[in-house]
């Protein structure tokens, strides 16, 4: 199983206690975020001291007004890295109100332009701002990751371009019917599934903070919702997972 997207150097115990939890509990192969150059770093750090680990390398929305904005360059040279395999997470979000999104909007182009130029995936952070986010991707015509997928008002655009489109632990949650019915019209060589650790734990756990064990829960609602066999979606989601990140 792949969690396909976790903050590992976001969370409060080391990766290694982490990730030697996913194994035990079937997961065994971990893209961990950077949202800032220096978070890019340290994703590196850990997905070369642990095996099962990759990373992906951005500037979140989130600092679209901060000096590290002007950092986009610092990027390329990460990327050249053997276990970075994508650019983001970047992407627009309405919701925070961190930066206007016309700055957010910039700083996604250059690592669009980036991922083009490097021949790499984006994961894409979107949030409230779905117009925003298909207008911003429509000239893209690389891989796309919608990570923590919460929009489906954006799913037919997703699915229209051939997306993959990434479930996290808020699928689970009670009242998310909505991203279950999302989720059960995904094609299947399209889906994936993710943690977001530290954040959104699945209803199981929820409360707790969250980590890549986890995503065995995320994994369970979306057979539930498909009416799948979880062992087959597990194993699709695997497949979709090395085809998005180009793994070994």
């Amino acid at each position: 199983m792949t969690d396909s997207h976790a903050h590992l150097d976001a969370c409060d115990e080391p990766a290694r206690a982490l990730v030697a939890r996913a194994r035990e509990a079937g997961v065994d192969r971990i893209v961990t975020i950077g949202t800032g150059v220096d978070s890019c770093r340290r994703a590196l750090e850990i997905a070369e001291a642990e095996e099962s680990v990759v990373a992906a390398l951005g500037i979140d929305p989130h600092r679209a007004a901060t000096p590290e904005a002007a950092r986009v360059g610092e990027l390329r040279e990460l990327l050249a890295h053997p276990k970075a395999v994508a650019v983001g997470e970047t992407g627009l979000d309405g919701f925070h109100d961190l930066a206007p999104l016309a700055r957010q909007r910039a700083l996604l182009d250059e690592q669009l332009a980036l991922a083009d130029e490097l021949g790499l995936p984006v994961v894409i952070h979107s949030r409230e701002a779905d117009a925003d986010t298909a207008a911003a991707l429509a000239p893209f015509a690389g891989t796309v990751v919608l990570h923590c997928f919460s929009a489906p008002a954006l799913l037919d655009v997703a699915l229209e371009r051939g997306y993959y489109v990434s479930f996290a632990g808020n699928v689970t949650y009670p009242r998310a019917e909505s991203l279950r019915e999302a989720a059960a019209l995904v094609p299947r060589e399209r889906l994936l599934a993710e943690t977001d650790s530290p954040y959104l734990a699945p209803q199981p756990v929820r409360g707790r903070r969250n980590e890549p064990a986890n995503v065995v829960h995320t994994l369970e609602a979306l057979a539930r919702a498909r009416n799948e066999d979880p062992a087959g979606l597990e194993a699709a989601i695997d497949v979709n997972a090395r085809a998005a990140f180009a793994l070994p």
